[in-house]
């Protein structure tokens, strides 16, 4: 069900007369329809009226401000018409940096300024360390047997904890140093046996940043080349894209849980969540038999977190669910959110040549005439670094990051933020911010030349990754591949776009799911560079 969908539900109940649209629920008509809305709202009417009567002497607690509310929708029906997070940004500069929303039957806080997120995440950060329990990706992280979306508790302590000590630490992540550096060059190799023809770095980039994640979750790489690997690939690629797809989508269980799971029986989601759910854990069944069966050279992910499992001295019974919710997370994660930072970082430098010449010319001084960037001469080269973060300002991944939940009840100001309510940071309003930001919708990577803001979650006025407990334990491992990738594309090519085509030809609209993305694909010339 769409944000239109429940639109026409609205305009349904307006309309006594009128049949119902097909909107999931195929040849029903009006009455029948209301009977079943009826059924779970008069309940609800009646608690609330009771709740009022028993609560009318009582001095009201001080809510954030607000737009008004519809009965039953609260504010949904505000969220149509635009991308969720640009719909918050223009509403919160009329209700403010702190403003409640009524989404449904879920009370949702959006945070929309630095000052504010500091304000909360500084003191507050355990009270709002939680996350709410939505419907798709409960069930595609094995009942949040993960780190993203599993609620605070010991069991996502203790589960962290492991990560971030057997597979996202500094020495890891540098252990899979020749894994990227390889699969780079794969992708360099692709890219020049295409010219003279456009390249579609839409396509190419997902494709490097499945093949790093597979090699070092799995030991292998599944080619396109043909064959079985192939057909294999092909399979993990459509897996994946149709459960991004999922997860992005607007859920009416995620906004009504007392009625959702009925309706998604009906609307085709359950079908959907239910196919796409049996193939992953198929595939990831796979993978853990076969490294049970065989002996790894070098440790993959599977086999760390295999060796863990038997270890009896972990503090957490490491069951076969936590382990494919754990590898669940990576490919959404990893493969997504590089591969979409890839392409903006490429279509902002297409735009602004003089950015991107003063990039290429700090990277040919650095490696000055080596066959490939290596992780080595990273360190050396500086602007990029800058593109990269300004890029990340302007592009956030997750413009909403992931939502919370709050613990407790908790003041914020004046305010009293109940349990159990819904938080959106928005994470593109604060770092587009104009009472921070001069310019702020312009791409100038020189912003940042003197100053001191990271992206890495101590300033508040950039935080694509997020903040605190919640923040991304995988952000070195993806800025990391994001930099080797990046430096080798500006390295190797001279990029152009294809003949006809200008600089404000280039479509900047973008297409919502797990991470925001490029809507149409970024097609080049790569022109190689003569070493």
């Amino acid at each position: 069900m769409t944000w239109g969908h429940l639109y026409d539900l609205v305009g349904l109940l307006r309309k006594k007369n009128s049949k119902v649209k097909k909107i999931g629920l195929p040849n029903m008509e009006y009455k029948q329809l209301l009977m079943i809305i009826l059924i779970f709202i008069m309940p609800l009417l009646v608690l609330k009226l009771w709740s009022k009567l028993q609560n009318k002497n009582k001095q009201p607690k001080k809510r954030p401000p607000g737009p008004k509310k519809l009965p039953f929708l609260g504010n949904l029906h505000q969220l149509r018409g635009d991308l969720p997070y640009k719909i918050l940004q223009k509403l919160s500069k009329e209700h403010g940096p702190l403003m409640l929303l009524q989404l449904g039957s879920v009370p949702t806080l959006v945070i929309s300024s630095a000052d504010v997120a500091r304000e909360i995440f500084k003191p507050h950060d355990l009270a709002f360390s939680s996350r709410p329990p939505l419907y798709v990706q409960k069930r595609l992280t094995y009942e949040c047997n993960d780190i993203t979306f599993a609620p605070y508790g010991e069991h996502w302590r203790q589960v962290r904890k492991l990560v971030l000590l057997e597979m996202l630490s500094v020495k890891r992540v540098q252990s899979f140093r020749s894994t990227r550096e390889d699969e780079v060059d794969s992708m360099i190799n692709s890219i020049a046996q295409c010219s003279p023809n456009p390249v579609n770095l839409s396509e190419i980039t997902p494709s490097l940043t499945n093949d790093v994640i597979c090699r070092i979750a799995f030991g292998t790489k599944y080619d396109s080349s043909g064959g079985s690997n192939g057909k294999v690939k092909l399979k993990i690629h459509d897996i994946f894209h149709d459960v991004q797809n999922l997860q992005g989508r607007f859920n009416v269980a995620d906004f009504y849980p007392w009625l959702g799971w009925f309706l998604n029986k009906f609307n085709g989601v359950n079908t959907s969540l239910e196919k796409n759910f049996g193939e992953m854990d198929k595939f990831f069944d796979e993978i853990i038999k076969k490294h049970m069966e065989t002996t790894v050279d070098h440790e993959t992910f599977v086999s760390v977190l295999l060796r863990l499992q038997k270890d009896p001295d972990q503090t957490i019974a490491l069951t076969d669910n936590i382990v494919k919710g754990l590898l669940m997370d990576m490919f959404i994660a990893g493969t997504d959110t590089s591969s979409a930072s890839l392409v903006w970082i490429m279509t902002e430098l297409i735009k602004n040549p003089c950015v991107m010449k003063k990039a290429q010319d700090e990277v040919r001084q650095v490696v000055n005439g080596k066959q490939r960037v290596e992780e080595s001469d990273l360190a050396q080269i500086s602007y990029l670094k800058l593109i990269i973060k300004e890029t990340l300002r302007l592009h956030p991944p997750a413009p909403l990051l992931v939502p919370r939940e709050t613990i407790e009840p908790c003041k914020i100001r004046e305010y009293e933020i109940p349990a159990k309510t819904r938080v959106f940071v928005n994470a593109k309003a604060i770092s587009t911010d104009p009472n921070v930001w001069d310019n702020p919708n312009k791409f100038d990577p020189d912003r940042f030349v003197d100053s001191l803001i990271d992206y890495r979650g101590h300033d508040f006025e950039l935080i694509p990754f997020g903040v605190g407990r919640r923040g991304c334990p995988g952000m070195n491992f993806a800025t990391l591949l994001v930099e080797i990738a990046l430096a080798n594309l500006l390295y190797c090519f001279d990029w152009t776009l294809p003949k006809g085509m200008t600089r404000d030809d280039v479509n900047m609209d973008e297409a919502i799911g797990v991470t925001v993305r490029k809507k149409e694909p970024l097609l080049l010339l790569a022109t190689p560079k003569s070493l």
